[in-house]
Parts: structure tokens; sequence; C-alpha cells
């Protein structure tokens, strides 16, 4: 096809993402790129409303024009947001206008009115497949990396009416609602997973149980700005930095939270039975261990304990 080494690999990916789930799905395609802001502002459109219709045969695939410009260039691709519908490999439908919820729905109905598309109203019900759930957790989580908890809010509360026993959904439903200030409802959330036993002995549990643990120390601002108080007034006394740092943390102040635990380690690692840095080890856990903020903090204390 006198195509190079890295265009037939492009292809491949191309192939694997989009062409083959397209074969009785119906693709959304969109060409976004990270310095694109409307290509940010139309992407929880589309992953809410892939979720919403993913029953009915819908899945969302993302190409990063930066990355596959040789893709991007086959489909003549020259301002971005660009948004196709594709289906058995070609584009039916260009959804590049269908900027609100409301527009990109009623289109996709039309389509799916006219399409034999596997779960679609033409054909029997069918749920999303593991790697389309995978997939949307990915988002969620990715959604909370970048601090978004509304949106990663959103798509774990989708994914887990359409996967029940999805624990890393509920567990990523659970981190947002903290992440937003919703206690309560994270607690009702949390209920939901600990009345099914096999979604509380779930690993994924453990990171939302240790937020919502954390989430617990929460006092109003005039009780932080006492707590902050006590403990620059007094650093040698643990128990105020430790109080302090456990509501910082809590109010979202975590750079606060992780400087004050990090210097009682440094001065007295044993106080209180190490609970400087047991609480270091749960804030790891309830955010995240691949967090990039986690990595810098964990670097910290591994010069502390180890010099």
């Amino acid at each position: 096809m006198g195509l190079s080494i890295d265009e037939q690999k492009a292809v491949e990916r191309f192939r694997k993402a989009v062409v083959e789930p397209s074969q009785t799905k119906l693709v959304i395609l969109d060409f976004w790129a990270e310095w694109c802001a409307p290509c940010k502002a139309l992407a929880p459109v589309l992953e809410k409303v892939s979720a919403d219709y993913a029953a009915k045969g819908v899945v969302l695939a993302k190409i990063n024009v930066d990355e596959e410009q040789f893709i991007a260039a086959q489909f003549q691709v020259r301002s971005i947001p660009t948004v196709y519908a594709i289906f058995q490999g070609q584009p039916i439908a260009d959804l590049t206008n269908a900027r609100s919820e409301s527009q990109l729905k009623a289109i996709l109905d039309q389509l799916l009115a006219q399409l034999p598309v596997a779960g679609g109203e033409a054909g029997a019900p069918a749920g999303p497949s593991p790697a389309e759930i995978a997939q949307f957790v990915k988002m969620g989580e990715d959604a909370l990396a970048a601090g978004d908890a509304m949106r990663a809010g959103s798509i774990f509360a989708q994914i887990t009416e359409f996967a029940p026993d999805n624990a890393a959904a509920h567990a990523g439903l659970v981190r947002a609602l903290v992440l937003e200030g919703r206690i309560e409802e994270a607690r009702d959330a949390m209920a939901v997973i600990e009345a099914d036993p096999k979604l509380a002995a779930d690993p994924a549990v453990a990171p939302a149980r240790a937020a919502l643990e954390l989430a617990g120390t929460k006092v109003d601002e005039g009780e932080l700005a006492s707590l902050r108080a006590a403990a620059k007034a007094a650093p040698e006394d643990m128990a105020a930095q430790f109080a302090f740092a456990e509501a910082a943390f809590a109010a979202g102040l975590r750079d606060e939270a992780a400087d004050t635990l990090l210097a009682m380690v440094a001065a007295d690692r044993d106080w209180n039975e190490g609970a400087a840095r047991a609480k270091l080890l749960k804030i790891f856990e309830a955010t995240g261990l691949e967090d990039e903020w986690v990595k810098g903090v964990r670097r910290r204390l591994s010069r502390i304990l180890f010099g």
C-alpha cells in the first residue's frame, strides 16, 4: 500500500479501536487535542451521551490529532473538535455541530432507528462489554485525577446503572462525592457497597473507604483557622500538628496537610505509634497510588525515612 511502518501501525490501531467495534456498534469518533479548549468542553457531553446509549450499542472512540496525524489526515480533519458517527468502518454522519446533549441524542436516535446496531432499537438489548465498561471507568478515573469531581461522579454513576456489580465504579462514585464535599451522599453510596458482600470485599473499595474516613474530620473555616494557629504557635506539639493536618486534608488543603505530616515524621517518626506516617499512607490510598501528587509526596517521605 506504500505506507511507512509508522503509518501501518497507525492504521492497525485505528482498525482495532474504531473499525472492528463499528462492525456491530455505532462508534462516536472524536478528533481532539490536549491544547484544544472546545474539545475539553465537548468531552463531558460525548462521554455522558455514550454512557447513556451504551446499552443501545453506542461506543466512544477518541483520536488525538497530535499523536495520530496520519489518521486525522485521512479524514481531512481541518479543525477540532471534529466528531463523526462510524458504522461498519464508514463515516455515516458528521456530529461536529451537535454540541449539546439533546442535539447529540436526537441524531443518535435517528441513526439507531435505521441501522442494525447490536443492542440498538432494531435488535435485542445488550449491555456494554467488559472492555467498554473498563473504558468508562478509566474516563472517570482520569476526571478524578484532573480534579473534576462533578464529571467523574456523573461517569461513575452512569456505570453503576448499567454495571451494578462493578466495584471500581461504585468506589469511584464515593471518591468523587467526597471530592465534591457531598459527604452524606458519599456515605449513602458507601452503604450500597457495604450491603453487597461481593462489592464490599473488592480491593477497589479500599481507597473509597479511606477517602470517606478522612473526610469525617472536616471542620468549618473558623475551626480550621484555629487549628492552624495552634499548630503554628506550638510546632513541638505533635497533637496540635496532627489535628491541623487532618482538618487541612479534609478541607482540600492536601499540600498543607502533607507538609505538616512530613515535618512530624522528620521530627519524631515514632510519635503515637507512627500516627503521622500512617495518616500519610491513608491519604495516599484515598488519593490513588498512581496520582502524581502522591508520587511526589511518597518520594519526600522516602527521603525522610531512608535518607
